[in-house]
């Protein structure tokens, strides 16, 4: 397999070597852009894990895991995340049950109107996550106001952290890390009524595969991708205390997408390389002339990190020859000069 590519792909069936010929960073029409200039990571160098960008109205936006708060950094250009001040936009809530250890924050504009969805629970432990939604204005950077839990219908008060949404043909689902049915953490989905109110959750991705299982076996912080009619959920396997922390991708075949049979397991992805350890937990931006970004965090302690060491990267994606396909970076050396897109 090419570097980045990696791994085996694997059905209800049958496993499969998967090898593909790579193509140059390109926009969804196919066009090879000039790039603006360059920058380097990271981007953020503490408090930089579970990273979620989104380009709205002029400005990047980065939301990361700050424990105590959620904050907002936003700059007109990628380079000028590094420098912007972060806005705190929610800080702990008196309630106690959503108190504390504030996780994975992600905004998603749904009806005009900018939703957040984030991690939360109370204090001293992290065995009563939960995930919350505040409601903004018509951009990121408004007010917010505490909306509701957002919980399964069929499992309203079980464990459930990195929540993100998904839209196949123009249907809104939820996509999160809970429990597996036997043992470690699972990727279960759930059809949106509104961005607070869920249906029931299916389960579409299990920790099966020996490379999901280092230190812990575990699915969390999936992640949408689009790219020519192609949707993807990426998400990160093993444990974050290890250096095998990495990426899988489900590939959406058509269908029911709450059906565990319409997604094909491929990976891993995006491993440790060139001094960065750990690599994972990330998002997918796209850029005003249609370049696609991954942002994710990583480590430089060899041995993994589960906390405030984590920080944050951006390099763009490439696609195989035939269009759809993606190919994930190698984490690049932090001296590296990244192609800067707009």
């Amino acid at each position: 397999c090419l570097p980045g590519m990696g791994g085996t792909t694997t059905t209800a069936t049958k496993t499969t070597t998967t090898t593909t010929t790579t193509k140059a960073t390109t926009t969804s029409a196919g066009s090879t852009p000039a790039a603006t200039g360059t920058f380097t990571n990271p981007i953020k160098t503490s408090n930089g894990s579970d990273p979620f960008m989104v380009y709205d109205g002029g400005y990047y936006y980065l939301l990361t895991t700050t424990w105590s708060n959620i904050q907002i950094t936003r700059a007109t250009t990628i380079a000028g995340l590094k420098t912007a001040t972060a806005k705190v936009v929610w800080t702990q809530d008196s309630v106690a049950a959503r108190c504390c250890n504030y996780w994975a924050p992600e905004v998603h504009k749904i009806g005009g109107t900018c939703y957040l969805h984030y991690s939360a629970g109370a204090s001293g432990n992290y065995d009563y996550q939960n995930i919350h939604v505040l409601q903004g204005g018509s951009t990121p950077y408004d007010t917010y106001t505490y909306k509701a839990q957002l919980a399964p219908t069929n499992a309203p008060n079980d464990w459930a952290i990195d929540g993100t949404i998904l839209t196949v043909s123009e249907t809104n689902y939820f996509v999160f890390s809970g429990k597996d049915t036997t043992a470690g953490q699972a990727i279960w989905i759930a059809p949106l009524t509104n961005a607070w109110t869920a249906g029931a959750r299916s389960l579409i991705s299990h920790p099966l595969q020996s490379w999901e299982r280092n230190g812990w076996y575990v699915n969390e912080g999936p992640q949408p991708l689009y790219h020519n009619g192609a949707i993807y959920l990426a998400y990160s396997a093993s444990h974050c205390s290890t250096a095998s922390y990495s990426l899988g991708l489900l590939k959406f075949n058509g269908g029911d997408p709450t059906n565990i049979n319409s997604w094909t397991k491929t990976g891993p992805y995006l491993t440790s390389a060139n001094g960065n350890y750990g690599p994972g937990h990330n998002g997918f931006f796209t850029t005003p002339g249609g370049v696609t970004y991954i942002v994710f965090h990583a480590t430089a302690n060899s041995a993994g990190d589960c906390g405030g060491n984590r920080y944050t990267m951006i390099q763009p994606m490439s696609w195989a020859s035939d269009g759809v396909t993606p190919i994930f970076p190698v984490p690049a050396a932090l001296s590296a000069s990244i192609p800067a897109y707009h």
